[in-house]
């Protein structure tokens, strides 16, 4: 049997929890003392004051990764709890033929981890109403809505572009006409017409009865949340179970076998199509191993046994991603083919320096 990944608590090893044949975990119980009621304030008259978590500070390859993730990041943090314990899902990610794995917290994770539920929201009359319904009870809506009226992306989509993008609404005003939400790597408000554009109010919506509602959830604190060890033991519970179910070839050299056809595709529809192309592939892979390497160091500051260079070699695949991405960018600018072999190279040896001996070292 492969030794299993170890933790110390007050100067004394013990075996992390191992999970078995029948599925069930072994190891640590969390009791009363290992949960924490999250942050429930009460139900709020203003936007919140919001300073984003240190996951998005600081030194990071990709400062945005994907709506979801970083919503998610912003959501929990603004809930007095800490993300980086839910990150075990990100060696599950695999190549999916013209994509990688749109990486996202897994619902029954962060219901494990935080006592945080998502259920999806049944809108039957309003949106406008049941958001605010929601919101009166303490609960987030997460709620898809036209990127074009999104004053936080000023830089990109806002009044020029219509992306579908997730925000997560904890303060509504609809006298006033104003919203308060997560999006991205922060927390913004909105106001007048671009409130009106979001609740599909405007006079040019009114021409199109037969608009479809969007896909609404709202995310609400069932149970106390784990701290501590109990925290800790559980997400890497967590771990044992996602690396039980990673990919079962390495997913960057699958990606290289498909990349000529890709380029061909690129060099024929040039820098518009590279850059959802970029999003779905580089930025995808980059910033799940970027926030692995994140959970790996966190995992060994709550005093678990990982070696450095898994970590380090998780953050590998991070930067070359990024290299790809430049070195590409300027490739189709010239009409030049390149295949980008070295840029593989490293991104098929960290990716075999990261997966196979953490799954070693835990299963």
């Amino acid at each position: 049997m492969n030794p299993p990944l170890t933790t110390v608590w007050n100067g004394e090893a013990e075996s992390a929890p191992i999970i078995g044949s029948s599925g069930a975990a072994g190891g640590h119980t969390a009791g009363v003392a290992g949960l924490v009621m999250p942050l429930v304030p009460p139900m709020p008259t203003q936007p919140r004051q919001h300073a984003p978590h240190a996951l998005h500070q600081g030194d990071r390859v990709w400062q945005e990764t994907n709506c979801y993730v970083d919503l998610w990041i912003e959501l929990l943090h603004g809930f007095g709890l800490d993300p980086r314990a839910a990150f075990a899902f990100t060696v599950t990610q695999d190549f999916e033929g013209d994509q990688f794995t749109f990486f996202k917290f897994p619902l029954e994770d962060l219901d494990r981890l935080y006592g945080t539920q998502v259920q999806e929201l049944a809108i039957y009359d309003s949106l406008e109403d049941r958001v605010l319904a929601q919101t009166q009870r303490n609960h987030t809506v997460l709620v898809e809505v036209d990127g074009y009226y999104l004053p936080n992306t000023r830089a990109t989509s806002y009044r020029r572009e219509h992306p579908k993008t997730t925000i997560g609404v904890d303060f509504i005003d609809p006298d006033a006409r104003r919203l308060g939400y997560f999006h991205n790597t922060g927390y913004h408000r909105l106001d007048g017409e671009d409130y009106d554009g979001v609740f599909r109010k405007l006079p040019q919506f009114a021409h199109q009865p037969d608009l479809l509602f969007p896909y609404v959830e709202f995310a609400k604190q069932a149970r106390p949340a784990l701290e501590g060890t109990a925290l800790a033991d559980a997400s890497a519970e967590l771990l044992c179970a996602h690396l039980a179910r990673r990919p079962l070839r390495n997913p960057v050299t699958q990606w290289r076998a498909a990349f000529p056809a890709h380029l061909d595709r690129l060099l024929a529809r040039g820098e518009a199509y590279f850059h959802p192309y970029s999003f779905n592939l580089m930025r995808q892979l980059g910033a799940n191993f970027e926030f692995l390497s994140k959970y790996l160091l966190w995992l060994n500051a709550q005093g678990f046994n990982i070696p450095a260079s898994i970590p380090a070699a998780a953050q590998t695949i991070a930067s070359e991603a990024m290299v790809m991405q430049f070195r590409l960018v300027r490739a189709i600018a010239r009409g030049r083919r390149d295949r980008c072999d070295d840029c593989f190279d490293v991104l098929e040896a960290a990716y075999d320096d990261t997966i196979t001996p953490l799954a070693a070292l835990v299963l």
